[in-house]
């Protein structure tokens, strides 16, 4: 294992109090996250956890491009390849892992600040997702782009996503929608905007601070600070694009079944409308599987828990994972770069319901399951 993909630093505050940062260390593939990262990550930020003289916590990227681009799908891609028709052990032990990392997070027991710089996707919003103070920049293109892999929006999207304004998270999750930072805001995937250049200072401040013994009030603490770096002119950030179409989206999407809603995203007159036109475009050339499976699991995960999200998440990350959808996702898209997936269903209604639910079928009993004790005597609130 690398040491260096992740860099700790604890930074002393005047009063003694340290605050833990840890800076995800591979910009150049613009520190998208794999199995070594998370297993330095989830012990670390345990450590801090239990530790009394650690106040808080910051999570970053190394780097201006990015925060995290999303879970390093090149290495799944491979492991796939060489177990055709099964699941990868390496492939299951790196989503198991990851979601536990995201749950640690979601379930933190003091302030944990994610700075979502840059690029935030996939396994990247899943980092990010959880935190209690969550800052984006001018600069933030936030997106679960993984109808484009054969994947679904995981790390948690069966929580976050249900929990945006009426019928975005649906048309976000089918489309792989950009969001810039405004955006980030008003489907609450962030809490504040903060000029990136200011970074240095933000940092500067949060050693100067008197931080207390007590969760609740250091909570206020970094509150405070993050409101007092928060942009003040709304207008210098671009619009969001998600808001000015709310009304439109909660209409594409109240349709009564999945291949209404595809069809009238597919029937827009997009033709003065970037944003909206290439979000159709990804739908269209997506993979239909996904988009069903999206649909389902935003169906079946309005009413779980966070734990029994994550939970049913590993299932249907498995099944992607031995269904062979998901590597030719990344075949085209990253590996030989055609552009041109040879999905498996041609379109949404040639995907037969029994496969789709196959997605949902555990491939363990219910204590078997490598995150059944997920949540088991927690006593924290969910985010």
């Amino acid at each position: 294992m690398t040491e260096d993909v992740v860099i700790f630093e604890e930074l002393t505050s005047q009063n003694g109090k340290r605050v833990g940062h840890a800076t995800l260390n591979k910009a150049s593939a613009l520190n998208a996250l794999n199995i070594d990262m998370i297993r330095l990550l989830t012990p670390k930020l345990e450590q801090w956890q239990q530790d009394p003289a650690i106040a808080m916590v910051v999570l970053d990227g190394m780097g201006d491009k990015a925060f995290c681009a999303g879970g390093d799908v090149v290495a799944m891609h491979n492991a796939m390849l060489s177990s055709p028709g099964d699941m990868p052990e390496s492939l299951q032990n790196f989503f198991t892992e990851e979601y536990q990392l995201d749950y640690l997070i979601h379930r933190y027991n003091k302030p944990f600040l994610v700075w979502g710089n840059g690029i935030v996707m996939g396994g990247g919003l899943g980092l990010m997702s959880g935190a209690s103070h969550r800052i984006v920049t001018a600069s933030s293109r936030i997106a679960m782009p993984e109808i484009s892999i054969g994947l679904y929006p995981d790390v948690g999207g069966s929580w976050f996503l249900n929990k945006m304004p009426e019928g975005c998270g649906l048309f976000l999750g089918l489309t792989g929608a950009s969001m810039n930072a405004a955006d980030a805001l008003y489907v609450k995937l962030a809490d504040y905007c903060v000029a990136h250049e200011t970074k240095a200072i933000f940092m500067a401040q949060l050693v100067e601070t008197d931080w207390q013994s007590a969760s609740a009030a250091d909570h206020k603490q970094l509150s405070k600070i993050c409101e007092a770096f928060h942009y003040s002119h709304v207008s210098a950030l671009p619009a969001s694009n998600v808001q000015a179409h709310q009304e439109m989206i909660d209409s594409l999407v109240s349709a009564q079944s999945l291949l209404e809603v595809a069809e009238q995203i597919a029937n827009l007159n997009t033709s003065e409308d970037k944003w909206l036109s290439r979000a159709q475009k990804t739908l269209r050339a997506g993979s239909a599987l996904t988009a069903y499976l999206v649909y389902e699991q935003l169906k079946r995960g309005k009413d779980l828990s966070l734990a029994e999200c994550f939970q049913m998440e590993l299932i249907m990350s498995c099944r992607c994972g031995e269904f062979g959808e998901f590597q030719e996702g990344v075949r085209a898209l990253l590996i030989d770069k055609d552009m041109q997936p040879n999905w498996r269903f041609k379109s949404i209604a040639d995907v037969p319901q029994a496969t789709a639910e196959h997605f949902f079928s555990s491939l363990w009993s219910t204590e078997q399951h490598p995150l059944y004790l997920l949540g088991k005597g927690d006593n924290h609130g969910e985010r």
